[in-house]
C-alpha cells in the first residue's frame, strides 16, 4: 500500500491558484482513477479534479471555501499499488519539522497523532492567510478547528465576527496563554506577517461596513473577487475612451425574423441577433487590425487571429468564452457556437481553454434591455464593444420622411494607449454600413 498525494492543478496558462468550493468525496472514500474528488473554481473557469490514482481517500488537507495554490496539497489517497507506505508518508514529517514542539497543547508525549496536529496549525492555505493580513488578525492566538488543528477560512471569519480580534498588540495580555510559551508563539511566525500586517487597516477599510439588522452579508466568491482583480487592473492601467454610433437594424431584422423560425427546427438552436453583430464585428475587425491588438509595455501586439470574447452572465459571475478564428466562420456556426460556449458556462462545463486567446470582445447588454452603456475592457485587449437593445424609434428619412424603424446603438471603450478615436470611429462605421446592408438579398447565413 502507499499513500499518494493530489495537489491543485493548474487549470489555465496563466492560473495560480484555485478555490474548493465542494468537495465530491469524504475521507474513507474509495475512488477509482478520473473520478472526480471535488469542484474547484478559478478566475476562469469552474472545473472538477480528477483523482490520478485508485484507492481510498484518507485526509482533506482542504476545506471548503479554501484557496490554494496550484502544487499545493488538496488531499491524500492510500492506493494498493505495493510501494513503500513510509516513501509516502515522509511528507508530513518534513511538514512538521517546521512546527516547534511548543504548538501542541497537550502535555503528554508526543504520539503519531499529536505530530501530525501541531504543525498543521501552521499549514495556512492562502485564503486564510490573506483574511488574517487584510483584518490584523494574529494567526499564532486562533485555535483551528480543522484537521489536525488546521486553522480554517470559517475560523478567522468567527474571529472577525466575534469581535474580538487577536492581533500581534494583544499577544502580552494574553492571560491564558503560559509566559513561556508567548516568545516561541513569536518566533514561529513567519517574518513576511509584520508588514502585512502593519498594511492591514488600510486595506481592511473598504470592507469596513456597519452592519446592522436585517442586512445580508454575502461572501465574495473567487470569481467575483477575480472578475473585481481584473476590472480594477483594467480601469487602472488603461486609459478609456468611449465612443458610440447609432445603426439602423430595420433590414437585419426582418431578415433575421423571417429565418428564425425555420432555422430552429432544422438546426435545433437559436438564430439570434447577436451572432449577426459578432459576424460584422469579426469582418470589420479583419479590414481594421490595428483594433484587433494589445498593449504589451515596450510595444503593441497586432493580433492574427480574430478570436472574439463573449461575455455570458450567469446570477452571481461573468464569463468570457472565445469564438475562435470568428471572421472564418458563418453567421450559422457563430450562432451554433454562441449556443454552446452560453450552455457550458451555465452548466458549470467551460473550460479554461475556451475561455484563451480572445483578441476582442463583444458584449450583447441588449439582451437585458440596455440601450446604452459603457463596457470596461477586457484586458490586454484593446477595445470592447457593447452591442445594444434594438429598439423602435421615429427617424427622419431622406427627403425629410419620418419613419419607425428598428435602430441600436454600438458603444465601444477603447485604450487609448493603442487606439485613437480616428480609428475605432472608421472602425464603427463600417461595423454600421455592414449591419445596416443585411438582407435576404445580400447575406447568407451559411
Amino acid at each position: 500500500m502507499a499513500v499518494e498525494k493530489i495537489t491543485m492543478p493548474q487549470l489555465g496558462e496563466s492560473v495560480t491558484e484555485g478555490t474548493i468550493s465542494r468537495w465530491i468525496v469524504s475521507v474513507g472514500d474509495k475512488v477509482n482513477k478520473y473520478d472526480p474528488l471535488a469542484e474547484v473554481m478559478t478566475d476562469k473557469v469552474n472545473a472538477e479534479i480528477p483523482s490520478s490514482f485508485t484507492g481510498t481517500i484518507t485526509e482533506l488537507v482542504a476545506e471548503d471555501g479554501d484557496t490554494l495554490a496550484v502544487g499545493e496539497v488538496i488531499c491524500y489517497i492510500e492506493t494498493g499499488e505495493g510501494e513503500a507506505l513510509d516513501a509516502a508518508k515522509t511528507d508530513a514529517p518534513k511538514e512538521e519539522a517546521s512546527a516547534p514542539a511548543a504548538a501542541s497543547n497537550t502535555s503528554a508525549p508526543a504520539s503519531a497523532t499529536t505530530d501530525a496536529d501541531a504543525p498543521n496549525k501552521r499549514r495556512y492555505s492562502p485564503a486564510v492567510l490573506r483574511l488574517a493580513q487584510e483584518n490584523n488578525v494574529d494567526l499564532e492566538q486562533v485555535t483551528g478547528t480543522g484537521a489536525g488543528g488546521r486553522i480554517t477560512r470559517k475560523d478567522i471569519q468567527a474571529v472577525i465576527e466575534s469581535g474580538n480580534i487577536p492581533t500581534s498588540d494583544s499577544k502580552p495580555a494574553a492571560a491564558a496563554a503560559p509566559a513561556q510559551e508567548a516568545p516561541k508563539a513569536e518566533k514561529a511566525a513567519p517574518a513576511p506577517s509584520a508588514p502585512a500586517a502593519a498594511s492591514a487597516p488600510k486595506a481592511a477599510q473598504p470592507v469596513n461596513v456597519p452592519v446592522e439588522a436585517g442586512d445580508i452579508e454575502i461572501p465574495v466568491t473567487g470569481v467575483r473577487k477575480a472578475i473585481a482583480a481584473n476590472m480594477l487592473r483594467s480601469k487602472h492601467e488603461a486609459p478609456h475612451a468611449w465612443t458610440m454610433i447609432e445603426v439602423d437594424a430595420t433590414n437585419l431584422v426582418e431578415y433575421r425574423n423571417s429565418l428564425k423560425n425555420d432555422f430552429k427546427k432544422k438546426e435545433g438552436y437559436n438564430l439570434t441577433f447577436f451572432a449577426f453583430f459578432v459576424k460584422a464585428v469579426a469582418q470589420a475587425l479583419k479590414e481594421f487590425p490595428q483594433i484587433n491588438s494589445m498593449w504589451a509595455g515596450d510595444k503593441i501586439v497586432q493580433k492574427k487571429d480574430i478570436n472574439i470574447s463573449i461575455a455570458v452572465a450567469t446570477d452571481d459571475a461573468l464569463y468570457v468564452p472565445v469564438i475562435r478564428n470568428a471572421d472564418e466562420k458563418t453567421i450559422k456556426g457563430i450562432a451554433r457556437e454562441i449556443t454552446e460556449l452560453a450552455n457550458k458556462v451555465r452548466a458549470g462545463k467551460l473550460t479554461s481553454a475556451e475561455m484563451q486567446g480572445g483578441t476582442f470582445t463583444v458584449n450583447n447588454t441588449g439582451s437585458f434591455g440596455s440601450v446604452q452603456s459603457q463596457g470596461i475592457i477586457n484586458y490586454p485587449q484593446a477595445a470592447i464593444l457593447q452591442v445594444e437593445s434594438i429598439v423602435k424609434r421615429p427617424v427622419v428619412m431622406d427627403h425629410g420622411m419620418i419613419a419607425v424603424r428598428d435602430m441600436v446603438n454600438l458603444c465601444m471603450s477603447l485604450d487609448h494607449r493603442v487606439l485613437d478615436g480616428l480609428v475605432c470611429g472608421r472602425f464603427l462605421a463600417r461595423i454600421k454600413e455592414i449591419i445596416e446592408k443585411m438582407s435576404k438579398e445580400n447575406t447568407s447565413i451559411y
